[in-house]
Order: C-alpha cells, then sequence, then structure tokens
C-alpha cells in the first residue's frame, strides 16, 4: 500500500523525549503518559516543581515554524480576551522549540469532562464563546496558514486515493464514480463566503467541560468560512439540528453575527470532510500508530460503506439547506 510523506516517531523514545525536556530546562520527574493524539505526538509528566504539564511534539514536514507561530499567536491572543483555550506556555521568551529536527511545545495539563452535544444549556455557552472567536478571528486572516480550499481538500485527496492500494478492485468502478459525483456537487453548491481565522476542528472532542468549555487543539486552525467551526456541533435529524442551531446562535450571534447563506456550506463542507479524513488515513498509514488505531481502514467492508457514504452525502447536500432567523 503506497502512500506520500510516509513519517513515523520511532525516533521519539522516552530518553529522547527527556533530554528534549531538558534542553530548554524543563526537568520531567515522571514517565511520559501518552494522550490521544495521532498526527503528531502529545505526552502528559509532572515535572520536578510538580506541576502537570503537557508536551507536544509536531509531526515533521505538516507545518513549517511560521505556520506553528500563527496557531500559537492565535491562541495567545484568543486567552488574552478572555476566551477560555489552551494556550502554549512561554519558556525562555517562546513557545516554539526545537531539538534534533523536531518543533515541539509544552501545555498546562487541562483536565475536564467532555462537552456533550445533546445538552442545550452547554450549547449556547459554547455557542457564546464561537462567537467570540471568530470575532477576534475576523479581525485579520491567517498570512502562512491555508485556506479550506477543494485543492486540499478534494483534489489532492482524490489524487492519492487514486495512486493508492486501499480500495478493493471490485469497488474502483463505484467508488469513484461517486466520489467523482460527490466533488461536482460540491462544487456546484459551494457558496463564496468571507473567511476568517478558524479553530478549524471544533468536533465536540476538543471541547472539554470545566467550569464553562474549554477550547483545546488549534493544530488545524486555518483560514475559512466561519460554519466551518459549527457545523460539527450539530447532530441527529433535521428537526434536532434546527433546534441544537437555533440554541448555539442565540449565544454566538451575541458577538458575531453569522451570514445566512453561508449555512448552504454545511453539507458541502461535510463532504470535504469525508473525503480529506480517509484521504489522511491512506496518507499517514506509514505511521505504525494508524494500522493499530485504524484497523477497520484496510477492510473491504469500510469502503463498501464509503461507496453508500457518498450516495447519502449527494443527497444531503440537494436537500434543502437549514436556515435560522439571523438577530440583528
Amino acid at each position: 500500500m503506497t502512500t506520500d510523506l510516509a513519517f513515523n516517531f520511532d525516533a521519539l523514545t522516552p530518553d529522547f523525549m527527556w533530554y528534549a525536556l531538558e534542553s530548554i530546562g524543563v526537568r520531567a520527574e515522571s514517565g511520559m503518559l501518552a494522550l490521544n493524539s495521532y498526527e503528531n505526538r502529545v505526552y502528559q509528566f509532572v515535572d520536578e516543581d510538580k506541576q502537570r504539564l503537557v508536551v507536544k511534539f509536531y509531526r515533521p514536514q505538516r507545518w513549517d515554524l511560521a505556520q506553528i507561530q500563527e496557531e500559537h499567536d492565535f491562541t495567545k491572543e484568543l486567552a488574552e480576551f478572555e476566551v477560555p483555550v489552551c494556550a502554549p506556555l512561554e519558556i525562555n521568551g517562546q513557545t516554539i522549540h526545537q531539538y534534533q529536527g523536531y518543533y515541539f511545545t509544552l501545555f498546562p495539563s487541562v483536565g475536564g469532562r467532555q462537552f456533550e452535544v445533546d445538552n442545550l444549556e452547554q450549547l449556547e455557552w459554547v455557542g457564546r464563546y464561537m462567537g467570540r472567536i471568530h470575532r477576534i478571528g475576523a479581525n485579520q486572516p491567517f498570512q502562512h496558514r491555508p485556506t479550506i480550499g477543494f485543492d486540499e481538500y478534494l483534489y489532492q485527496p482524490r489524487k492519492l486515493l487514486q495512486s493508492s492500494s486501499f480500495i478493493p478492485s471490485h469497488l474502483e468502478n463505484a467508488f469513484f464514480n461517486d466520489l467523482d459525483i460527490l466533488i461536482e456537487n460540491i462544487e456546484q453548491h459551494w457558496q463564496p463566503a468571507d473567511n476568517i481565522r478558524l479553530h478549524g476542528d471544533c468536533h465536540p472532542g476538543n471541547i472539554l467541560w470545566r467550569d464553562g468549555p474549554m477550547f483545546v487543539d488549534l493544530d488545524d486552525a486555518r483560514n475559512g468560512p466561519a460554519i466551518q467551526d459549527l457545523w460539527m456541533l450539530l447532530n441527529g435529524d433535521r428537526a434536532d439540528k434546527l433546534m441544537q442551531l437555533d440554541i448555539l446562535l442565540e449565544g454566538y450571534q451575541e458577538f458575531y453575527s453569522l451570514p445566512s447563506e453561508q449555512l448552504k456550506l454545511i453539507e458541502p463542507l461535510r463532504g470535504l470532510r469525508m473525503v480529506h479524513y480517509m484521504a489522511w488515513l491512506a496518507k499517514r498509514w506509514n505511521d505504525p500508530a494508524f494500522p493499530q488505531a485504524f484497523p477497520w481502514f484496510a477492510d473491504g467492508k469500510y469502503w463498501e460503506g464509503q461507496v453508500l457514504g457518498f450516495k447519502e452525502q449527494i443527497a444531503a447536500i440537494n436537500e434543502k439547506p437549514l436556515s435560522f432567523q439571523p438577530q440583528w
């Protein structure tokens, strides 16, 4: 099975990480507890001052220094405006450190429960803070980070999947035929929108709940339409989504006005994520963590399900979009 930009983290041994931390004057007093992360490697530890910290080693060749710095600057800007985000720690005057080819960053360890997507009170609270995030994000665009677009999310993934050997031969025609129809429908239903700085991957797993929401992991931060940070918080049938959208926007629009036209992008954006996700798994398959965590990806039944998923998503794109009454 061929992939491109294959890379694994074999060099990240406990000794390596200990010396990386020591290089910036941080001494780990406990072992490294691996946290749930596949794109990068993230570990929790206790330092000599009994502080519980998290170290994140960035995947080489993914983001350059300027792009990582933009992520950190945006996160710190949000924190300065009292948005609850897990911001990187500044050590020796900087938040990005290098050790033998790796960029790494330290964060405070922020515990919490999982955000409950069906808890309407929590949803309104999240909407209020998301409005604040977007109000700040709209002040200026990222200069180095990418903008959500067809090339990264559709065309390159299609090319990668075509050159891989993941799709069973008896499904290839159906798979790529329906994928091309999905791409065509996304292109036809795409609406131009103002692009702002986004969290970029604001699914419920990236929101912790303490005395309120805590937004974590801005690793996928980029420019894009505001609705990108909202649609993943909607689930269930159409009636459920309409109710959730109304509650989410009740708090959101106290701080930022979402153009109603962007609701037409929800299903096209869901289609982009679907295609991008399966290509991401294919691209990272040579990293030993991926076959272990996603064994079903190499199973023919998964790809049969994707053909059905394409058809369902094409139908969803062609349905009447969700609507709301803008608040002025």
